[in-house]
């Protein structure tokens, strides 16, 4: 299963106009300024996706059948944040949780049934239900195995996803929490491996060093996915 960043754009998306940095800018972020999830945030955090991912395509489509089913849909992010919680890192803008992000190291990217079920994401993912998880599968393995295979015997980090709860938009949140991921890639000299959904998201991720290694039309929804990766 895969989770990709929320929809950007210039004027209403979940990272926000401030996002965009000039050349030469330092991406440094310290950490101890953003709040560090624990276990009894999950539901919070996945309110705050499901509102963030409300108006994202690729999700609008995924969810088409279950679209007012507001459980399910947060279910659906649960599974992520209980993922990263146990295998990488967490953190929101504060204890309001306005903006989340989640990220993992590159060596457990993939959510193998063992590990969803030792990080506690496999209960979440059944309130989901067997259908939508069944859609889910072959829209995302394309992009499973392209990770596997443009990052094959490179340490890096994977940004699972991030987004920022729409009141709270336009304000330079989600940026932070951006900053917050590339500052630890740095530390760590290790790549930063994301998908993103649209082309002012390209745009966007272009400015902070990102480059793009390959776009792909996803299976049964046929919308578009842009792998990117920024090298340190």
């Amino acid at each position: 299963m895969v989770f990709s960043l929320a929809s950007l754009n210039n004027t209403d998306h979940p990272l926000g106009r401030s996002i965009y940095l000039k050349q030469g800018v330092s991406m440094a972020e310290p950490f101890d300024s953003l709040y560090k999830l624990q276990k009894q945030d999950t539901a919070k955090a996945a309110e705050t996706f499901a509102d963030a991912f409300s108006e994202d395509p690729v999700w609008n489509a995924i969810f088409s059948e279950i679209r007012n089913d507001h459980r399910r849909i947060c279910a659906t992010y649960e599974s992520p944040v209980l993922y990263c919680l146990r295998y990488g890192s967490v953190y929101a803008i504060s204890k309001r949780l306005e903006g989340v992000a989640a990220w993992v190291p590159g060596e457990v990217s993939n959510f193998t049934f063992w590990r969803m079920l030792r990080s506690g994401g496999l209960g979440a993912g059944m309130k989901i239900g067997f259908k939508i998880a069944k859609k889910m599968m072959p829209i995302f393995k394309p992009i499973e195995e392209d990770r596997k295979k443009h990052m094959a015997g490179k340490e890096y980090i994977y940004l699972q996803i991030l987004g920022v709860a729409r009141k709270f938009q336009k304000r330079g949140l989600g940026g932070k929490l951006l900053r917050a991921v590339i500052a630890e890639s740095e530390q760590t000299r290790k790549a930063l491996y994301i998908e993103t959904e649209t082309e002012e998201n390209v745009t966007m991720y272009k400015h902070f060093g990102f480059e793009v290694i390959q776009k792909i039309e996803l299976p049964l929804i046929t919308l578009p996915m842009w792998e990117m990766v920024r090298n340190v």
